[in-house]
């Protein structure tokens, strides 16, 4: 990565201060959220309800597909 001063002088203080920033903020995007969504709960797994294969096409297959939710 290169930086170019376009304008001013800056003291080398200034110019390790304005770096140290960037990299905050690239190593801060880097990082996923902390919000993000983890593993979920084995209860909440809808994998959890479907114990058997989906039901065979019927006039009432349709009742059976239904997950609550």
């Amino acid at each position: 990565m290169n930086i170019k001063v376009v304008r001013g002088n800056p003291t080398p203080e200034e110019l390790a201060a304005a770096l140290a920033v960037v990299r905050a903020r690239a190593v801060a995007a880097a990082e996923p959220p902390s919000g993000a969504e983890g593993p979920r709960d084995a209860w909440s797994d809808p994998a959890r309800i479907a114990t058997r294969r989906l039901p065979l096409p019927g006039p009432v297959a349709w009742s059976r597909t239904y997950w609550p939710g």
